[in-house]
Parts: C-alpha cells; structure tokens; sequence
C-alpha cells in the first residue's frame, strides 16, 4: 500500500506551468493543510494534557526527527527559551545525524534504531521526561527506535505523522495523525507535511507553556530581552497591564530585566498604596 505522503501529485506537468500557476496551485494545495490539523486536535490535546503533567513534576520535553522532521522540532525547540525565558533543557530537538544535519543531510542517519537512544542519553533522560517524535512518513527508523525505548523506560510518548496507521504512531502512547494527502510535487513532505508539522508543534509549545505559567493575559511576560525590538515591546507591555508611564516602565525593565518582575513591583506598589 502506497502512503498518502507518496501519492502522486494531483498536478501534472510541472514544469509546463507558468510561476502564476505554480504559485497559486501550490497556496491551494496549503489551504487544506489547516483543516487537516483541525481534525487532529483531540490527538493534540491528550498528547498536551499528558505532557503537562509530566513537566509540572519537572519533566522535560524531547523531539526527535530526520530530515526536515527533525529541523522543525529542533526549530520550535530552540525557540521556547527566548519566548516563554524557560531554561534551554525544558524542550530539546533531536535530529538524526547530529546538529550538522540541520543544514546538511547526513546519509543514513535516519536508518540506524539505536542512536536516538544514545542522543537522549547524553541528555540524562529518564522517565519523567516527555518525548515527540516527528515522522512524516511514519516509518522512520530512528524515530521508530527512540519512542520504544523510551516506552520501556516509562517516558511519555507522542507522535506527529502524516499518514494513517503507521509504525510510528503504533509505538506511541499519544499519536497525532495529521493526513494531509499527496505534496503538490510528490513525495516532497517539505511542502505539506512540512506546514502541518509546524502548526502543531506551534500548538503544542505554545499551549504547554501556557499551561505552565509562562504567559500572563495574552503577553509573553517572561520573554528574554535580547534585543532592542524586544526591550521596546516588554516597556510596551508594562504600560499596557500596568497603566505606568513610559519612562518608569523603561526604568524598571531595565533594573529587574523581567516585564513579569516589572508589572509585578508596580502591582505590588498599588496594593500597598491602598
């Protein structure tokens, strides 16, 4: 049986098309990623849920991937920090090959069983630590061997494929199945499969540090200042929760480096005034 991912395109002759019609078949194609997404979100809220409750005890969280898989969970994973300022060790990619093939493809790293065990052991993972793994194909042995290993050591498990009943789901607890068909060039899962894996990982970070305390409202309070842009935006957000003025909101940003520290010292200060 042919997997939906390598299903030929519902487009022929390519390369007869105009960069028009490329274009706007290709955003079409797209469209139907988001519907695709929709109808797995109860898979996405039990993997959620569970996850939650393993890094309220201080779990952590782990993707694995090869390929463009293993890019995008390294990407969401790399960018939690800066977002929610949670430690760099709260939500750790993994991909197949090492950090090198995040650029580069490493031939056959994909294949080898083992190695995604031995790249979360050098992470100290034990059983109250949370692991994705992300398979388009959903039958990437890397990723295969890493979630069975991780079920016998009592890790929570998870997946994100794009195709039905696949041995990746079969050896996670938590399986999300996003099926979003044939790629516009076939078998090319940069394309939807792609799109699909980063809105989910998206709603999967994103909702696990909310539920985690690190938003406050709607703004990302315990966000790293790194740069101008974000200083500016944390005086923004101060003002905002706080009603103060632009110069104390800048002065405190600055003494407790924290817009969480900020609002609270502010809200602290009303109190106390009545």
């Amino acid at each position: 049986m042919i997997k939906t991912t390598e299903r030929d395109s519902n487009y022929q002759d390519l390369e007869k098309m105009s960069v028009n019609e490329l274009l706007n078949n290709i955003n079409q194609e797209d469209q139907t990623v988001a519907i695709a997404v929709k109808k797995a979100i109860p898979q996405i809220e039990e993997f959620v849920n569970a996850a939650v409750a393993r890094m309220k005890e201080g779990g952590r969280l782990f993707y694995i991937g090869a390929g463009t898989s293993g890019r995008l969970g390294v990407l969401d994973a790399s960018e939690i920090p800066p977002t929610f300022g949670v430690p760099y060790d709260w939500v750790i990619g993994l991909i197949a090959g090492g950090d090198s093939a995040i650029r580069k493809a490493v031939e056959f790293a994909e294949d080898d069983t083992k190695q995604a065990w031995n790249d979360l052991q050098e992470h100290g993972v034990n059983a109250n630590d949370v692991l994705l793994g992300i398979a388009a194909s959903g039958s990437t042995p890397y990723v295969i061997g890493g979630l069975n290993a991780a079920n016998a050591a009592g890790l929570v498990t998870g997946c994100l494929v794009c195709n039905a009943e696949s041995a990746v789901a079969a050896s996670s607890a938590y399986p999300i199945e996003v099926i979003v068909g044939p790629e516009f060039v076939t078998g090319s899962t940069r394309l939807k499969a792609g799109t699909a894996q980063k809105l989910v990982l998206n709603m999967i970070s994103t909702s696990i540090m909310i539920q985690l305390g690190r938003v406050k409202g709607n703004k990302m309070v315990d966000m790293q200042l790194t740069n101008n842009k974000l200083f500016s935006r944390g005086v923004h957000i101060i003002m905002q929760e706080t009603g103060t003025d632009a110069q104390t909101a800048s002065e405190l940003l600055e003494k407790h480096g924290s817009v969480r520290k900020a609002i609270e010292q502010i809200s602290g200060g009303l109190k106390a005034h009545l």
